[in-house]
């Protein structure tokens, strides 16, 4: 231990901080990889539940009976790696290796701004949610470019239903951010947070409950969760624009971005409305119990939540037509927004809510 000590004081100050953040990099992107394993078992039992029939439960640990079933999403991705990845030979080969990871990458890198606890947050910058905006707007780019590289009609005909779905769905997400933005007087994200600070009668979620459903439903769209997959479930268009795509490409294309853009949507609605880390006790118990104290715990569990909302909307409802989906997106959604942000405006010349002070 000593040794090591003294290794790391010889390290220059920059580059110990180089490493440290490099470490802290690498350990929230392998919390969200096994994060969306585990969430991929958690839709099949939580569903299978719902259901009346039986999730997984043959893959297992050591054989154990109380692991039955969880050892299934590390067989999935064993699978995914081992099977062959077929490229198109009228394709262009390098855009159809290129839009899966334009589809990944933004994914990931959302998570940089985000605030896990009150002083843990990867980058604290102050245009965190125009960051997060930029970001989650990139992958519509891939979904495109992976539907034309396929030199496929029917990848094209998903690629081009699913981009005028994400645009649309982006626009009204956009729209609800701001009345956060309004709300907080702030683009950083941890300062929207502490902006809530007061219980769960202070957090955005009352005064901006319009918004926030508006920003929930537009998540369910932008990753194309039920009832809103149609870019992938319709007979007329086989697969979406993912359909020439196999293996790892699938698996970096499809499955990783989608499940890791369920939990980052869930973890935004936390911050933008729930609080993030802050506990719904504040404010109501003293403030030296430990249900009082702010921390990750608390941003879990309503990732969790808004996770299982997540499945159970997705074994709920039936699947939309195409243009009912457009309907609610431009129609419905968008001027829900515009009219709330109106109502927004009032409330702050009238000092109420959040605009109190």
């Amino acid at each position: 231990m000593e040794k090591f000590v003294t290794t790391w004081n010889a390290i220059p100050p920059d580059l110990q901080s180089l490493i440290i953040v490099t470490m802290q990099i690498v350990a929230v992107m392998l919390t969200v990889i096994i994060a969306v394993a585990l969430l991929t078992l958690a839709e099949r039992k939580v569903i299978g539940y719902m259901q009346l029939r039986l999730g997984p439960n043959r893959v297992t640990f050591l054989n154990l009976r109380l692991l039955r079933g969880w050892a299934q999403p590390f067989a999935d991705v064993v699978k995914l790696l081992l099977k062959e990845i077929i490229i198109p030979s009228a394709s262009s080969r390098l855009l159809f290796l290129l839009a899966p990871l334009i589809v990944l990458v933004p994914a990931l890198a959302a998570w940089a701004v985000m605030p896990f606890a009150p002083e843990f947050v990867l980058a604290d910058v102050n245009a965190g949610l125009l960051y997060v905006l930029a970001l989650t707007s990139l992958g519509v780019y891939g979904v495109i470019l992976a539907g034309w590289a396929s030199n496929s009609k029917y990848a094209f005909l998903g690629a081009m239903r699913s981009a005028a779905q994400m645009v649309a769905y982006e626009i009204a997400m956009g729209f609800a951010l701001v009345g956060v933005l309004m709300a907080a007087g702030s683009l950083n994200l941890g300062d929207i947070v502490r902006a809530q600070q007061g219980g769960v009668a202070s957090w955005n979620w009352f005064w901006l409950f319009p918004l926030f459903i508006v920003y929930f439903v537009s998540g369910l769209a932008e990753t194309n969760r039920a009832p809103f997959d149609v870019a992938e479930g319709e007979s007329e268009i086989v697969a979406g624009f993912h359909v020439e795509y196999s293996g790892a490409t699938f698996a970096t294309l499809f499955a990783l971005p989608e499940y890791a853009n369920m939990i980052l949507v869930s973890a935004l609605c936390s911050v933008f409305f729930f609080g993030g880390w802050l506990s719904p006790l504040q404010g109501y118990v003293p403030d030296d119990w430990f249900v009082a104290q702010p921390g990750f715990f608390w941003l879990f569990l309503k990732i969790c939540f808004f996770l299982f909302v997540f499945l159970w909307v997705r074994a709920t409802f039936p699947r939309y037509r195409y243009d009912q989906i457009m309907r609610l997106g431009w129609k419905v959604l968008i001027p829900v927004t515009l009219v709330w942000i109106g109502v927004e405006s009032v409330l702050a010349w009238l000092h109420v809510g959040p605009w109190a002070n």
